[in-house]
């Protein structure tokens, strides 16, 4: 029997460095559009975008797309995209990031698998293999290490693991950065966004800590291409090229 998957892709108008970021326009098409098209590529039985915001639920009802209005009174990505699987008939849910136009659908496919294959699998990520130094010590990029069955051990926004050659500039060969695209099954979400915030995920600001702080495995699987995500101007001008030598 074939399973449910649903894509939520939580949207937000508000944004410290970018205001309106969903909406930026990229290669004619609002952002939040692209991303939606890139979802709708994998093979999934839905997609909706999840906001609390007029503006973008206008936008994804005029090219098209599913959407749902949810709370003001969310405090993060998860508990918007919580809210909206309660209203949907799905088995594995789906969280992608709305600020990823250039998400490789297949990507999708592979953080899904992982479920499809293994019931007793909850909750799964992506990453793939950091080879830049700078990246490696910016505390933006978060960087996760597993155990040998693919296992997060832990996430951190330092440079883990740690290996006295990156005082010479070397970084290990297993270093991965994290990719926040999240898949859960549908009823271990509901579970996870009623758990506590506990105090390494405070620390180091990182929500997914929670799941391995109360004792769940988070699989993840390590994939070759690199997401890259918008978050400043310069990423806008970035990504806009891009999709437009791709055309």
């Amino acid at each position: 029997m074939g399973r449910n998957i649903a894509v939520v892709i939580p949207s937000r108008y508000a944004s410290s460095r970018l205001p309106g970021k969903p909406l930026i326009e990229l290669a004619g098409k609002p952002m939040i559009q692209h991303v939606y098209e890139r979802a709708s590529q994998a093979d999934v039985s839905q997609v909706v975008v999840a906001t609390d915001d007029e503006r973008i639920f206008a936008t994804v009802k005029k090219f098209g797309g599913e959407v749902l209005m949810t709370s003001l009174d969310h405090l993060s990505g998860t508990d918007r995209v919580a809210e909206a699987a309660r209203k949907l008939n799905a088995d594995i849910i789906i969280n992608v990031q709305g600020d990823e136009p250039l998400l490789n659908p297949d990507s999708i496919n592979q953080a899904v698998a992982p479920l499809l294959a293994d019931d007793t699998v909850v909750m799964g990520t992506l990453a793939h293999h950091l080879t830049d130094r700078e990246d490696a010590n910016n505390s933006n990029v978060v960087k996760v290490v597993t155990d040998k069955q693919g296992f997060a051990l832990y996430f951190s926004r330092l440079p883990i693991p740690f290996s006295k050659g990156q005082n010479q500039g070397q970084i290990p060969s297993g270093m991965l950065r994290h990719i926040g695209l999240y898949v859960y099954k549908a009823d271990f979400l509901q579970t996870f966004a009623k758990l506590a915030p506990t105090q390494l995920e405070k620390l180091e600001n990182l929500e997914q800590l929670r799941a391995l702080e109360h004792g769940y495995k988070i699989r993840v699987v390590a994939i070759s291409q690199a997401v890259i995500g918008v978050d400043t101007p310069e990423d806008v001008i970035k990504v806009q090229e891009i999709l437009e030598r791709n055309k």
